[in-house]
């Protein structure tokens, strides 16, 4: 798990971001809206924390659509579904992600909005207050840019983070580990423990829902006992944190009990070369002291004064069902993880010569349903992921449908592979039951958007 760079110079630095994106939010009353980094900002300035000599501030830039196009389908086009917000947020974690890559820093914060980890490859709209996935988008160019191969993804928000999930689901070289409140009680209804990764990539997603209430003592053991050895054993050469921080005992949609305290444990116990921010909407009783909290955890600064101003130690605890509740996931999860390989082979046998899924999608913020169905094929090449066709069909409202037809090329995919994706491409651009046909190839950073109304490509 260590940095694939080493930092100029002996001086210890993070790096870091703040984009509030004060002029963005999806209605004035809306959880994810303009203040919510309000607070954060004005105690991390009053505090100095910006000032301090083992942080080192960068500016921000607009991602570009390529960047974007990348890693989603967007329909009806990366222009029309994202704003310059948006933008700004993606290209602020490709900043750091240069800084990080260069050698500049130790690691780095993104401290920016608008959220991105419920943004799935296909995007129609906003679902989970995301349009796009910043996480999966900076991953994506690290990969492309700097020839980064395997790369762990910790999702701490309390929500699942079905969108990165869903992006990674089929690739070996992705670890993705979320811990979460239970599905079952929570949006979006989803990260139960037998999400475990496509055929060929089976225990490289690693589910941990945990009962409501569960608080520092029962994160902090998920961690130490299950995340922190997975992640010893895979040996990732970037480590992400997808931070969330609305687990947090005052957060307004969740039921968890989490302190800034704990927060900052987490990070220092994580030590993620790369945090970018997700949820978290306790305005001011939670934010302004967990933004603290991580930032002096990832410059190595001491962090014990950081509290809020009604928490004090002792004040949540586990009781013995919920303990040993987590304590039967963690244990079940750690033999997951262990049988990953003979997993793997089990699901190719019974996979044949495609596997498929069929998905139902619900755009909770913009009220989209969309049916989908993904499939992947099972190249004999055991060294080749084999590549991906997605079928797409969704409705806004009681509107007109769109629907989409989308051919992905992974990494390292044979050249068979390649060729016959690139021939499913072409031979749909004449299918008039879609409206727009997708192309994406890694290997060669080529992406295309053909639309059967108008007859044009456009080439990313």
């Amino acid at each position: 798990m260590t940095s694939p760079r080493e930092v100029k110079g002996e001086a210890r630095k993070m790096g870091l971001i703040f984009f509030p994106a004060f002029d963005w939010a999806i209605t004035p009353t809306h959880p994810e809206r303009e203040e919510r980094l309000l607070y954060t900002r004005d105690q991390i300035f009053e505090e100095g924390l910006m000032d301090l000599p083992e942080v080192e501030e960068y500016k921000p830039r607009l991602a570009e659509h390529k960047d974007i196009a990348r890693v989603h389908f967007c329909i009806p086009s990366v222009e029309a579904l994202v704003t310059e917000a948006h933008l700004i947020a993606a290209g602020s974690t490709l900043v750091l992600a240069d800084a990080y890559m260069k050698g500049e820093i130790n690691n780095a914060f993104a401290l920016v909005r608008p959220p991105g980890h419920h943004s799935m490859r296909v995007a129609h709209g906003n679902r989970g207050f995301c349009n796009v996935n910043n996480e999966a988008i900076m991953v994506e160019y690290i990969r492309r840019k700097y020839g980064i191969r395997r790369v762990a993804i910790i999702d701490t928000d309390v929500h699942h983070g079905d969108g990165t999930q869903e992006i990674f689901y089929h690739d070996p070289d992705v670890l993705f580990i979320s811990f979460h409140q239970d599905g079952r009680t929570l949006y979006p209804g989803s990260g139960f423990v037998d999400e475990q990764g496509g055929p060929k990539a089976m225990g490289r997603t690693i589910n941990i829902p945990l009962p409501p209430e569960t608080p520092d003592e029962g994160i902090h053991y998920v961690l130490k006992e299950l995340v922190l050895p997975i992640l010893e054993e895979f040996r990732p050469q970037l480590v992400v944190n997808s931070a969330g921080q609305d687990n947090h005992y005052t957060d307004p949609l969740a039921n968890m009990r989490f302190s800034a305290q704990g927060y900052a444990k987490l990070n220092e116990m994580l030590a993620p070369d790369i945090a970018v921010l997700e949820g978290g909407y306790a305005i001011e009783s939670a934010l302004p002291y967990v933004n603290c909290g991580i930032i002096l955890a990832m410059a190595g600064l001491d962090y014990s004064n950081v509290r809020e101003p009604d928490y004090h130690p002792g004040r949540f605890s586990m009781s013995r069902t919920m303990e040993a509740n987590i304590t039967g996931t963690v244990e079940y999860l750690q033999g997951v993880w262990d049988a990953r390989e003979e997993l793997t082979a089990k699901a190719v046998e019974r996979a044949g010569p495609f596997f498929r899924r069929h998905k139902n999608i619900f755009y909770d913020t913009d009220g989209i349903r969309e049916r989908q169905t993904e499939s992947v094929k099972m190249c004999p090449d055991k060294s080749c992921p084999g590549y991906m066709t997605i079928d797409t069909d969704a409705v806004r409202g009681y509107g007109q449908s769109e629907s989409g037809f989308g051919t992905f090329v992974p990494l390292f995919a044979c050249k068979s592979c390649r060729e016959e994706a690139r021939e499913e491409y072409e031979a749909h651009k004449t299918d008039s039951r879609y409206n727009y046909i997708f192309f994406q190839d890694k290997n060669r950073d080529e992406y295309r958007l053909y639309s059967t109304r108008m007859h044009n490509e456009r080439v990313y």
